[in-house]
């Protein structure tokens, strides 16, 4: 079964899968103004690191398109969330673009955009065949959070290895974990996953050590939100403890990473802002409180797995080896634009 397309440009406006909305139905938002983007950047109904990159780069059109004062549409699209680069990276060729803001017409930024998407497709497609080939036949790979194709413009990072993995007749069958607390393993990843009829369970996220322990595993691939350029990765939270895991039962662990999240500018993962979001993502599920009444909860979008824990960085170029920080800066990234 096909998958619904993460986003779509109809020539007036930016057509969006609300991905809060599933795996209960499939619905969409059509959106004209820039403050709407960044509103469905900051609630999620738009999600993954690429696609809310590519997202921002429409933003900007639209903002263009009502007269909007263009600076102030950038900050607020940058400010929608901090933690992924891919946003930075696609409003920064926007923003090289525009220059004097009405020397640029709107025709132009609708090619740039429609240059970016098309980027994040060429990236996800040629990542997700270099991590294919790392692949041994039968294999069981376990996934983080979700980083399929409606999480970028194209076929997905990690979760798209695993896809185009099982079509070429590579994975025996893959776990994974629900990932708290917004559920996006267990209620994106096990969607994208049955669409294509790809065989799968979730799982807790406290039952990987288990799974490992009893051979269960045969890789962990994961995606990213931002590598810095020792090779630390910034990823949903829970990576962290999943790669200490991995490396401590001898499992492979890698991170999908296309170009457009690869920050040299970044020194180490200390230097990484972790958004941290609303404590009633942890208290409550749906509007209904789980916890205690009255209870603190501490709820950061993301974690720092350190480089020395990555068996391999897969991304465009190739599958990139420790040293990370020398591997990193030999790239041509310049190449994507």
């Amino acid at each position: 079964m096909a998958l619904p397309l993460s986003l779509e440009w109809t020539g007036s406006s930016l057509r969006l899968l609300d991905q809060r909305q599933l795996p209960h139905r499939v619905s969409f938002l059509e959106l004209t103004r820039w403050q709407e983007v960044a509103d469905a950047i900051v609630s999620m109904a738009v999600r993954g690191a690429p696609a809310i990159g590519v997202a921002a780069a429409w933003g900007v059109v639209l903002a263009a398109r009502e007269g909007a004062v263009l600076s102030e549409a950038l900050a607020g699209l940058r400010a929608a969330r901090p933690t992924a680069v891919n946003l930075g990276w696609a409003l920064d060729r926007m923003a090289e673009a525009l220059g004097v803001p009405s020397s640029c017409a709107v025709d132009q930024l609708v090619a740039l955009a429609s240059c970016i998407e098309a980027d994040d497709r060429r990236l996800t497609q040629a990542l997700v065949d270099h991590g294919v080939g790392l692949l041994p036949t039968g294999c069981r790979a376990l996934h983080h959070c979700h980083t399929g194709a409606i999480a970028t413009a194209g076929v997905g990072t990690a979760l798209g290895v695993i896809a185009a993995a099982h079509s070429r007749g590579v994975l025996r069958h893959a776990w994974l974990d629900e990932t708290r607390p917004r559920l996006q393993g267990a209620a994106l990843s096990a969607w994208e996953l049955g669409q294509l009829n790809v065989p799968c369970t979730v799982i807790v996220d406290g039952a990987s050590g288990l799974l490992m322990r009893r051979g269960e595993v045969d890789v962990v691939l994961v995606g990213c939100d931002r590598v810095a350029a020792n090779g630390d990765v910034a990823n949903k939270i829970g990576t962290y403890n999943l790669a200490l895991a991995a490396r401590a039962h001898g499992v492979p662990f890698y991170v999908c990473a296309p170009g457009s999240s690869i920050d040299r500018s970044t020194a180490d993962g200390d230097a990484i802002t972790i958004e941290e979001r609303s404590e009633q993502e942890i208290t409550a599920i749906g509007g209904v409180p789980i916890a205690a009444a009255d209870v603190r909860a501490w709820n950061p979008a993301f974690d720092i797995t350190p480089a020395h824990l990555i068996s391999g960085i897969i991304t465009e170029f190739g599958v990139l080896r420790a040293p990370y920080r020398s591997a990193l800066a030999a790239l041509s990234l310049m190449d994507q634009r």
